[in-house]
């Protein structure tokens, strides 16, 4: 069974690696320039870097000609595919949208057999066949079979006790540069990156788990780093218990939905 994922940030990973930990064959598209936070646990980083490792599955940049290659080596392909055009090219038979935009950007029920939209943005029996949802809590991973994920809040889960000030933000319009690698243990008033001369300050203490890479053109108040309270840097090389989640929403989902289950 081949499954395309739209997405390769870190949620979208997550995702792939109970997918391809469960047998199936994934593809994985991209924009050409990412913007992941968490780049470390991101099959993003094969965009920029040719190929890449998360846990113990490795991802490689490719063109569509070579998806099979790849798929053979035992590897997964990123392709670099905003308009997810290898879809008819590919013909897969399941379809994740796991960009994460809070929208749809253009997945549609008739996209393959299966077709599973990740997130806010989404309706269940409209333009996607089942919604796994995201928001943290008691719903976090489940299978919504009619409707929608619950609305986008703008306020990140709550770790360890804090949810917004774990968000570091772009403090102006420019180029984003940063000052800390991720895995860094940050005290609250430490310069994790800047754009131009204006500083991007830790506001509690714990690990930088996600922060963007140099060069990054940023807008003011963009999401630019990840601050994680519980301080274990080891987190920093492993998917989080939410991405988790939410990819053994998309398997229950894919296996109801071809039968397998029944």
């Amino acid at each position: 069974m081949l499954v395309l994922i739209r997405g390769a940030g870190d949620l979208a990973s997550g995702i792939a690696l109970r997918l391809f930990h469960a047998g199936l064959s994934v593809v994985m598209t991209e924009i050409a320039r990412p913007t992941t936070i968490r780049r470390t646990v991101a099959f993003s980083q094969a965009v920029a870097q040719g190929k890449t490792q998360v846990e113990d599955v490795t991802a490689r940049l490719c063109q569509v000609e070579d998806v099979a290659g790849v798929l053979a080596a035992g590897e997964i392909p990123v392709l670099v595919d905003p308009e997810a055009a290898a879809i008819p090219v590919l013909k897969p038979q399941v379809v994740v949208d796991a960009i994460l935009a809070k929208k749809n950007w253009g997945t549609a029920i008739t996209d393959a057999p299966v077709v599973i939209g990740v997130g806010p943005g989404f309706t269940a029996g409209v333009d996607c066949h089942a919604v796994v949802e995201t928001m943290r809590g008691h719903t976090l991973g489940r299978v919504i079979w009619n409707g929608s994920a619950l609305p986008n809040t703008n306020i990140p889960g709550l770790i360890g006790g804090f949810a917004g000030e774990r968000v570091l933000r772009a403090p102006a319009d420019g180029i984003f540069q940063p000052a800390l690698e991720i895995g860094a243990l940050v005290k609250a008033g430490d310069v994790a990156g800047y754009v131009g001369e204006k500083a991007m300050v830790c506001t509690i203490d714990g690990v930088l788990r996600g922060i963007l890479p140099p060069d990054t053109p940023v807008r003011k108040g963009m999401k630019s780093g990840d601050v994680d309270p519980r301080g274990c840097v080891e987190n920093c090389t492993t998917a989080s218990d939410k991405a988790l989640a939410i990819g053994g929403g998309v398997l229950e989902a894919i296996l109801q939905k071809t039968g397998v289950l029944r």
